[in-house]
């Protein structure tokens, strides 16, 4: 439990390096909170105490910790109105009826990143949410033909496949017909897996080219996987443009996080349509940064969206920003209704 005074001055020192990236001296607290510079040092050494402040090494005055943020989001953090500017700008996006709402959402969070200078991330249904409905094939010229999933959700993928010449169509009409009797209704995520386990070991009962065949809708279900989770990053190279992160190591460390799609698949969020704000180490990235995201409803299929910037983001742009996104979504899809 923390007084009131304390609460002011963690509260003065979190904006205040959230708005400089400098460390915060007892004297700028009291011009603010007009205390004696006295009064502040002790209190500032009783919240570093409470581990919600840290001392920064480098430079005289002080820090907010991890809990520091934390305390700060939950207990202390007033709602932030949008500029006007900021708010014509997505009004503008909104109030485009030549954009439909997947390009409308696209915008509006590179709109979000540009202004903020922080990294976006929009995450459509995950494979797992998509059951396959059924495998098709198209033969083409020569030995080519194209084969297409489709999903329960509609979500269609085609690949252009090259087949050796001696593989006659057939036997690829074999394959397709095995692959839909014993794996339609599976999980996209699923189906490169149950391939293996139950096509595999029969599929040279029906088909003499099989060996070629099981390799090639193999490949091809590897690659649907991997397209069905829907990730676009908007502003990857930002984290160059905070102050905080001119080790150029600890940069591309993050930046390679954007390339694995297991990571970027954790930022999914939560069940509920809350805003969530996740901390260093609760972000489940790296440690040096924060996540704000939240998930939206756009015709029926849940995507989420998530700002990724330093510990020292302003949180309560973001939050802003993300509630009127989410406002004006919902009006979009009432519309469509």
């Amino acid at each position: 439990m923390i007084t009131e005074r304390q609460r002011a001055i963690l509260k003065c020192i979190v904006e205040e390096y959230i708005k400089t990236a400098k460390p915060v001296s007892s004297n700028h607290i009291c011009n603010s909170l007009n205390c004696s510079s006295a009064t502040v040092r002790n209190e500032m050494v009783r919240l570093e105490e409470l581990k919600l402040l840290e001392k920064n090494h480098f430079a005289s005055g002080r820090i907010p910790s991890e809990d520091g943020y934390r305390y700060y989001v939950d207990n202390l953090m007033e709602p932030k109105e949008m500029t006007g500017e900021d708010m014509l700008k997505l009004q503008t996006i909104f109030r485009n009826n030549e954009l439909d709402l997947n390009d409308t959402i696209k915008r509006s969070i590179e709109l979000v990143s540009e202004i903020t200078n922080y990294t976006s991330i929009v995450l459509g249904n995950a494979s797992k949410d998509n059951r396959l409905k059924k495998v098709e094939i198209v033969p083409l010229e020569a030995n080519r033909i194209l084969t297409m999933a489709i999903t329960d959700k509609g979500f269609v993928e085609h690949k252009n496949m090259v087949l050796p010449e001696n593989v006659e169509m057939s036997e690829v009409v074999k394959t397709v017909e095995l692959i839909n009797k014993l794996v339609v209704n599976t999980p996209i995520n699923e189906v490169s897996e149950k391939l293996e386990y139950e096509v595999k070991p029969i599929i040279s009962k029906y088909v003499k080219q099989h060996e070629v065949l099981y390799n090639a809708f193999y490949d091809a279900f590897n690659e649907f996987t991997n397209k069905a989770n829907d990730v676009r990053v908007v502003g990857r190279t930002n984290f160059l443009k905070q102050p905080e992160f001119t080790n150029i190591d600890k940069v591309k460390e993050i930046l390679n996080k954007f390339e694995d799609s297991n990571l970027i698949n954790t930022i999914t969020a939560d069940d509920d349509n809350d805003i969530k704000i996740y901390i260093g180490e609760e972000s489940e990235i790296t440690d040096d940064v924060s996540v704000i995201k939240t998930k939206y409803d756009i015709n029926g299929e849940e995507v989420t969206i998530a700002i990724m910037g330093p510990k020292r983001m302003e949180y309560g742009k973001v939050v802003a920003m993300l509630d009127y996104i989410k406002e004006n979504i919902g009006g979009m899809n009432e519309k469509e209704k």
